[in-house]
């Protein structure tokens, strides 16, 4: 069977399983799915009759099916570093606890059946697996154990429980003690390790760059270009000629700026402002017109196809376009001619918008500024283009005003950032903050994603059309009771009557908790109570930013959807037919796993500079606040840094202590001293592994 065919088929257990006591015929299974056309309707009949067949589902009524109540689930194995594991099931109010002996070989991340076994008052029900319906990954990273005539490998990753055995004819040359990359290939039934071959070795472990390409291949990412692409990539013409200018709107006389981090090299967005007659202003949002050089069915498209985006690591940038495009050809660097697909409005200072247009530009920037440069002029410095900048301010300020007012969440999150030595060590973490400038980018971008999506959608032709969306659903309601009633604990309230109620009350939560040791917390359980931002062609809006209408438009030199936006707009525009809906949602799929790729890349590449930078401090005392409380242990965040470590339940000796799952606790059998979620505490650095990404702390308790 396919893996495609395959997928389809979980997808219809997943459907029928969420609604145990419902039927459905095909077009309403079709429906509820990411994608939908003729042939996976055609697919979705064939599979109905063979889910029939397995005894799964059963045929209640003409064309009417729905699930046997056998009690099995399909589910996500969600791993603990403790070699237990749950099972995360669509619609079911508590995770599946599964321990270890019940994995029945599942890893972290897999897609499996799995049966209820035991029901455990106030905790998560007992499970088991009885079938991995989908591996997750097959290439790990790890350490080469040496031996006479076979390997171990000892795995980066805690999640992984098992070492991975690989015969003496798949060591391909490592030797012991080196990183290398691992391919599962199988795990027999009576066999204790999964067995696999060595297909790269890294280098020795705790080199930087070693560190960091073993984080980029644990996630299947890239670290170079081919040399054939970049053959391709440096063969483009670079002079922009005056038949192409002639093509497009002539905006080179126009102000224009970027404004973007200190140390960016691929500016791919810049602003432009001119003052009308009638007292309005005209503001351009020009993008770097990337679809102009990378044309459909090229291997330089291909290329970009595959990697989906951008990824940031704590220390350099893995490009989705090789550098000569994304730092060079396509970056809107001050002083040169580019060209550019721009969004334009003209607006009055209420940020009320009278006309929009878009199509393809060109463009000359005036001056490139830092964040750190414009926010100095918006606070009162004086600078180039003072006048400019100010009134973009302000008519930002009245667009973010007027998001809120509509029902838009509050998230402003702070990110962690290093200051790095050129040999790659840490010297000093930071949070980054967002200020106005910061904020003056965010508006306009958002502006410019949403009228492009609800343009193409609402006002072009024709009425019917393939268009690629971000999409953020309303969060289940399950887990908005979740995060309740663990608020409640705090003496902080949500109500749920209805959407404006539960938006009102996020935001005055947000609020409440700044700086309040419990505020990161609950800021990351908000945020994970919410649904997932992906890219569809299924438009369900934005919950979010409160939009009927996104689409992510602005920034592709590191995002692929955005080129597939650009495409799609261009041909609509020149009156062209829609393309076929399920090619382009198939892309998006791809393009959301790989933006979910990235993003854990990055988070592993944070925790382990945090560990090599508070390996620098082993024995010095720091405060922190309790972010979670496990059976084996209790995680704390340095309030200095952000630092996240564990103190584990073996090492608090002072007593006692057993885990509290109502209070969110661990209690001491004899003092009864409690520690909970949000407490402050200090805490000593016992010992950090930045290869492994772990930090240990312990407590420090304080003399009566």
């Amino acid at each position: 069977m396919s893996k495609k065919n395959k997928s389809l088929l979980i997808k219809i257990l997943q459907i029928l399983g969420a609604h145990p006591n419902k039927s459905f015929n095909y077009k309403q299974i079709a429906s509820k799915l990411e994608f939908d056309s003729a042939d996976i309707r055609k697919q979705i009949q064939k599979d109905l009759k063979k889910l029939v067949k397995q005894k799964k589902i059963k045929e209640t009524s003409k064309g009417k099916f729905k699930i046997i109540e056998n009690k099995i689930y399909v589910g996500v194995i969600d791993m603990t570093n403790n070699g237990s594991g749950f099972a995360i099931v669509d619609n079911l109010d508590k995770d599946i606890f599964i321990p270890n002996y019940d994995l029945n070989k599942a890893l972290n991340g897999d897609l499996v059946e799995v049966k209820i076994t035991k029901q455990r008052p106030g905790r998560n029900p007992q499970g088991e697996v009885i079938r991995i319906l989908e591996r997750a990954k097959i290439h790990f990273t790890g350490i080469v154990q040496m031996y006479r005539n076979y390997a171990f490998i000892d795995p980066d990753d805690p999640k992984l429980y098992k070492e991975i055995f690989v015969k003496k004819d798949n060591i391909n040359g490592a030797k012991d003690g080196e990183k290398v990359v691992v391919e599962m290939y199988d795990w027999p039934q009576k066999v204790g390790s999964p067995l696999g071959r060595i297909v790269k070795v890294l280098g020795k472990p705790g080199d930087h760059d070693v560190e960091i390409h073993a984080i980029l291949d644990q996630y299947d990412l890239p670290y170079d270009f081919d040399p054939e692409i970049e053959k391709f990539a440096s063969s483009l013409p670079t002079e922009i000629t005056d038949d192409e200018v002639k093509k497009r709107r002539d905006m080179r006389t126009i102000t224009t700026f970027t404004i973007d981090p200190f140390d960016a090299k691929d500016f791919d967005d810049a602003l432009s402002i001119k003052k009308l007659d009638n007292g309005h202003y005209e503001i351009g949002v020009h993008i770097a017109d990337v679809s102009h050089y990378v044309q459909p069915e090229t291997i330089l498209d291909e290329e970009a196809y595959n990697r989906a985006t951008s990824v940031y690591l704590v220390d350099r940038v893995i490009p989705m376009l090789p550098e000569i495009l994304s730092n060079n050809l396509c970056s809107l660097r001050p002083n040169e001619d580019k060209l550019t697909f721009s969004a334009i409005f003209e607006m009055d200072e209420e940020g009320k918008i009278y006309k929009d247009w878009y199509g393809r530009t060109v463009i000359h920037s005036d001056r490139r500024f830092t964040y750190e440069e414009a926010q100095e002029i918006i606070e009162g410095a004086d600078g180039d283009f003072k006048e400019e900048i100010l009134t973009m301010d302000k008519i930002a300020k009245k667009l973010r005003k007027n998001r809120f007012k509509h029902g838009a969440l509050s998230f402003d999150r702070e990110e962690v950032r290093f200051k790095i030595d050129e040999k790659g060590n840490p010297i000093e973490v930071y949070t980054k903050v967002s200020k106005d400038a910061n904020k003056l980018i965010e508006e306009f971008m958002l502006l410019a994603n949403r009228k492009v999506a609800e343009t193409v959608t609402k006002k072009m032709k024709p009425k019917e059309k393939t268009f690629v969306y971000r999409v953020h659903d309303e969060p289940a309601t399950e887990k908005l009771i979740q995060l309740k009633d663990f608020i409640n604990k705090f003496g902080y309230d949500l109500d749920l009557k209805n959407r404006k109620s539960i938006i009102n009350s996020i935001n005055g939560l947000l609020t409440e908790v700044k700086h309040k040791p419990e505020e990161n917390l609950i800021e990351t359980l908000t945020i994970r109570s919410m649904s997932k931002a992906v890219y569809t062609t299924d438009n369900r809006g934005h919950y979010g930013l409160a939009f009927d209408y996104y689409t992510h438009f602005t920034s592709p030199i590191r995002r692929y959807p955005d080129v597939m936006v650009h495409r799609l707009l261009q041909d609509y525009l020149n009156r062209k037919p829609s393309p076929n809906k399920s090619d382009f949602e198939k892309k998006c799929i791809h393009s959301t796993n790989m933006e979910i790729q990235a993003a854990s890349a990055e988070r592993d590449s944070i925790k382990y500079m945090q560990a090599k930078y508070i390996s620098n401090f082993k024995g010095q005392i720091f405060e922190g606040v309790i972010t979670g409380v496990t059976e084996w242990g209790i995680y704390v965040e340095l309030t200095s840094n952000k630092v996240e470590g564990m103190i584990r339940r073996t090492d608090m000796r002072d007593d006692y202590y057993y885990f509290d799952e109502d209070e969110y606790a661990m209690i001491g059998e004899v003092t009864h001293k409690k520690y909970q979620l949000g407490d402050l505490v200090k805490v000593k650095v016992k010992k950090a592994n930045p290869i492994k990404k772990q930090i240990d702390f312990e407590m420090v308790v304080e003399d009566l």
